[in-house]
């Protein structure tokens, strides 16, 4: 399923919100790969990808967090750890097992659920913070 980055997942601080946007780019990449029948060789770059991108956006996210003594910071360490850790475990899966259609459309969703609802449920709380500052 393809996602779409729309205004309302606006966190409202430019960084977060310009690095989330990217990763809805590679989310749709990998989406119109499966479409297009080649998921399989899209899978490992968006698993490098995703490995990267969590490590410098968590990493810059909860910095800002810091910086701004945001109360929520330490679920939202859980929850980026906890990501990491499904991230992990999809590459490992694609190590042992290749490309498959479970690990593509698990890829797909875990990064879809992660987009829609981390963001709406825990990031764009961050901007209502800051906005009170």
């Amino acid at each position: 399923m393809a996602v779409k980055w729309t205004p309302d997942l606006s966190v409202g601080v430019e960084r977060i919100d310009t690095q989330h946007k990217i990763c809805f780019e590679k989310a749709n990449d990998l989406f119109q790969a499966g479409k297009s029948g080649k998921s399989k060789e899209k899978i490992a770059e968006t698993l490098e990808f995703l490995e990267d991108y969590a490590k410098k956006h968590f990493r810059d996210e909860e910095a800002y967090m810091e910086h701004i003594n945001y109360p929520g910071l330490e679920q939202q360490k859980i929850a980026h750890r906890k990501f990491e850790e499904e991230v992990a475990i999809l590459k490992h899966e694609f190590q042992q097992s290749g490309s498959n259609i479970n690990l593509i459309i698990n890829a797909n969703q875990m990064i879809i659920d992660w987009l829609i609802n981390h963001i709406s449920n825990m990031d764009k709380q961050i901007g209502i913070f800051a906005k009170k500052l």
